[in-house]
């Protein structure tokens, strides 16, 4: 049996020396019973720190540490007669007390999981099956010396409450909301599901897939990720999505996989590193591309409520709200995971869009966050979208299930900025506004039916705002998304797509609304519609020598779903 751990405010304010800070908490049996004498191992995790502390639990079995160096540390609890219990990554800092609750756990205990009832709420080490129909946020809790601070974005604690005793899960699905690339899932009718193995203690294993079919086509994905520490941005990361589709009928097939490990160490108890990399393989018409993408992270505190990162990836690290505990989301969204796979001289390409970012965030008051940034995007094959008569060429791949092409754009090399600021306005509400600044590819404005797409594509500057809004409705339990971003003027490809990933934005106008419903069986039951591009704004004409094409930087689309828990 794990621990459960939790963090809880100090009753006064931290009495320690600079740039110090304490441990303190209880360890209990499964009962609840305090335990004397069991033994407490603190351990620094720096990486050039070896330092120990070992404490012994008093009479009503607590323990507490003297001033410790800020940092990120590691306890283990031994006590005879129980299984010993380990927690990681725990953050010890200058501003607050770190206070734990240790629950051992017997032999005994772990038999009586085997005897647990249907009714009863499964535990960490069960087989734990859940639903997610798309990304989802945890709440983080802060503490300072005024108090809680709770910082809530998208699911509720009942919710994810709900979620843990969640044993099984289904996901009847319109089909995709990104068209135009065959390595996402197929805009066509589809099913899929996730589920959750609890490995040990701690360690998760994350298992997801998805099935659609199609006027005799069709497409599958497998997605599993593995997190030792069983936290999403904690530790390492390893997933693997495999992917196979295909075009019609009769047309050719697409197989790929993409393997990644993403892990994060601290230097010291101001830096931090995140880093990884991707194996990226497809194979297209009986021919393959492999591509290689490393990524990394240095985040740097500069002092209170003030932090520093320098970035270089291809794409935004998954949620990484420390110490919450790991989600199917993850998984499922994995199956998603792939790049624009395009066509170059009838050869199969990937798109390598590279993000180069330093950035400076502070927080703003005790829910808002603001952040600013200044980027570099490059890329040899950029990927733009659209539909028309010149699908047939060679360079030209159509999506067989939305009717849509993807087209290697070619180079493009710009530099940019980027101004956020997000706020927790009320319980139930969160506000997000961007503004960008960036290159995309455009059109020339010498539209020539002489002239390849290509030729007319060059690399303009453009603005853009974006805000997007999530409430939750009290009593009926629906959630509703709503985004606008606006562009200052035509564009065939993303402005600041790293960006807008981040901080789930899309092109113009977008909208999900999610409705919890009755159900007579023991679980629960959702509807969901996501809508993007409703106005159907920035499509962009262009003639060429294979005729008349519609570039669509972000695609019309709309995607409703059924979910079943239980």
């Amino acid at each position: 049996m794990g621990v459960a751990f939790y963090l809880c405010v100090a009753a006064t304010a931290i009495q320690a020396a600079p740039n110090s800070g304490k441990i303190s908490g209880v360890v209990l049996d499964p009962s609840g019973t305090a335990q004397m004498g069991a033994t407490v191992l603190i351990s620094s995790q720096q990486l050039f720190n070896n330092s120990q502390i070992q404490l012994l639990t008093n009479e009503r079995g607590r323990f507490a540490t003297s001033s410790l160096p800020i940092g990120i540390y590691s306890v283990k609890v031994t006590l005879a007669g129980f299984l010993p219990a380990m927690q990681q990554n725990i953050q010890v800092s200058d501003q607050r007390t770190t206070l734990l609750e240790v629950m051992l756990g017997s032999v005994f205990s772990s038999f009586g999981k085997l005897r647990q009832q249907p009714n009863e709420k499964a535990q960490k080490d069960d087989w734990v099956w859940a639903l997610r129909s798309s990304a989802a946020t945890r709440s983080v809790m802060q503490y300072d010396d005024q108090g809680p601070q709770v910082m809530v974005v998208g699911q509720a604690n009942s919710e994810m409450a709900n979620a843990e005793t969640t044993r099984g899960g289904l996901v009847l699905s319109s089909g995709g909301d990104h068209p135009g690339s065959v390595g996402d899932l197929a805009d066509s009718p589809g099913t899929a599901f996730v589920y959750e193995i609890g490995m040990g203690n701690e360690a998760q294993l994350l298992m997801a897939g998805q099935f659609s079919f199609e006027k005799g086509a069709g497409a599958a994905s497998f997605a599993g990720q593995w997190l030792p520490s069983g936290k999403e941005g904690v530790g390492p990361v390893t997933t693997l999505v495999i992917r196979q589709s295909q075009l019609g009928p009769a047309g050719p097939i697409f197989r790929g996989l993409r393997m990644s490990h993403d892990d994060q160490l601290a230097l010291s108890d101001r830096v931090s590193v995140r880093y990884g990399s991707e194996l990226l393989v497809t194979s297209l018409m009986n021919r393959a591309t492999t591509v290689v993408r490393p990524r990394g992270e240095v985040n740097v505190k500069l002092g209170r409520g003030w932090q520093a990162a320098t970035t270089v990836a291809a794409r935004p690290w998954g949620p990484s709200d420390s110490g919450t505990p790991a989600g199917v989301d993850s998984a499922l969204n994995a199956l998603n995971g792939f790049p624009t796979v395009l066509m170059r001289r009838d050869h199969p390409v990937i798109e390598d869009d590279l993000h180069e970012e330093i950035g400076l965030s502070h927080a703003a008051g005790r829910n808002g966050h603001v952040s600013a940034a200044f980027f570099h995007d490059s890329s040899e094959h950029t990927a733009v979208i659209g539909r028309g008569g010149a699908a047939n060429g060679a360079d030209f791949l159509q999506d067989y299930f939305s009717q849509a092409f993807a087209y290697d754009g070619g180079r493009s090399s710009s530099s940019g900025a980027r101004l956020a600021y997000t706020e927790r306005v009320s319980d139930n509400t969160d506000a997000t506004l961007v503004y960008a600044y960036g290159g995309v590819l455009t059109p020339d404005g010498n539209n020539s039916a002489n002239r390849t797409l290509r030729s007319q594509l060059t690399t303009q500057s453009r603005h853009s705002l974006a805000a997007r809004t999530s409430t939750k409705i009290p009593r009926l339990g629906t959630k509703v998304s709503a985004g606008y971003q606006w562009l200052s003027g035509p564009a065939a490809s993303r402005l600041d797509a790293y960006g807008d990933t981040f901080y789930n934005i899309d092109p113009y106008l977008s909208m999900q609304v999610k409705q919890p419903i009755p159900v007579l069986f023991s679980g629960r039951m959702e509807i969901e519609a996501d809508a993007g591009n409703l106005l159907a704004q920035g499509y962009v004409p262009v003639s060429t020598n294979r005729g008349q094409v519609v570039l669509v930087p972000s695609y019309r689309y709309f995607r409703g779903g059924l979910s079943f828990q239980f």
